[in-house]
């Protein structure tokens, strides 16, 4: 050891104060540790570096990528990140429903587009199949259904749950893929009675209504065990959680600029009431 401190200049009182150093670190530093354990654990180990500086970041404590990624590595802390899918594509429209929305994901305020799908959850001995509307706006799901059977009328109980808990907004542009629960006479019987107008994708193209398809992998490869839940009930309990609890609370969303969906429709609402005192 003398040998290589003479090689590397190094005073021999300097290496062993340096080795015997406290390697503990500072309560500030600790603080943030925990913080960025917090938040990947609140996001069921799912949250990258990114999200988990997002989260910190609203929880009141600056926090960049960069950092939060050191961090991670530090903690031992890795974040689950799917393989791409290669969707296939398709131009056929539907003969009587036009593809309004056209892919125009983007709007200018929350009630103005509403998108809705389908997806199945393992639930112990049997598929279940969980429904969803989103808000284009935010990309925040606003009304869900779970059932047995995925039939008009789970469509129909999600679209009734948004309708109502959003205070019944009329002239909502709702899209969906050509299935036979949204093209069914009794869903559109539905939406106008609602005042909806209805958009469809086309046949096999789930890029029509890629919003809904992202919520349900980020869904399915966030919080969701890989061996589904043991009952319907636990599966009804953990999406509600998902979707109210994390992802429209606390999960940061690149559309929103890093922001949740409720922080993101507040900022709109803020805005707007704002700008009516001023008027």
């Amino acid at each position: 050891m003398q040998h290589l401190c003479q090689v590397f200049g190094v005073h021999r009182s300097s290496y062993r104060a340096w080795r015997g150093r406290d390697r503990r670190p500072c309560e500030t530093e600790q603080k943030l540790l925990d913080q960025v354990v917090k938040a990947h654990t609140v996001s069921n180990g799912s949250a990258g570096a990114r999200s988990i500086a997002n989260m910190v970041t609203q929880a009141g404590t600056p926090l960049s990528r960069y950092r939060a990624s050191r961090r991670m590595k530090q903690l031992g802390l890795v974040s689950s990140q799917p393989p791409s899918h290669a969707y296939k594509k398709a131009d056929q429209p539907h003969l009587d429903i036009p593809n309004a929305l056209d892919r125009e994901f983007d709007v200018k305020e929350p009630n103005q587009v509403w998108t809705g799908d389908i997806t199945y959850i393992w639930t112990g001995i049997r598929w279940a199949y969980l429904a969803v509307v989103i808000d284009l706006y935010a990309r925040k799901p606003v009304g869900w259904a779970l059932s047995l059977s995925p039939n008009t009328e789970l469509v129909k109980k999600a679209l009734t749950m948004a309708y109502e808990s959003r205070g019944e907004p009329p002239n909502i542009l709702f899209h969906s893929d050509q299935g036979c629960q949204y093209t069914s006479l009794v869903f559109r019987q539905t939406l106008w009675r609602y005042r909806m107008t209805q958009s469809l994708s086309r046949r096999g193209n789930c890029w029509d209504n890629a919003p809904t398809e992202r919520f349900f992998r980020s869904l399915k490869t966030e919080w969701m065990p890989e061996i589904g839940y043991p009952n319907v009930a636990s599966a009804k309990q953990s999406v509600t959680d998902y979707m109210i609890g994390y992802y429209s609370s606390l999960r940061p969303h690149k559309h929103n600029g890093g922001l949740p969906p409720n922080v993101a429709e507040k900022n709109y609402w803020n805005a707007q009431n704002s700008v009516a005192k001023n008027t």
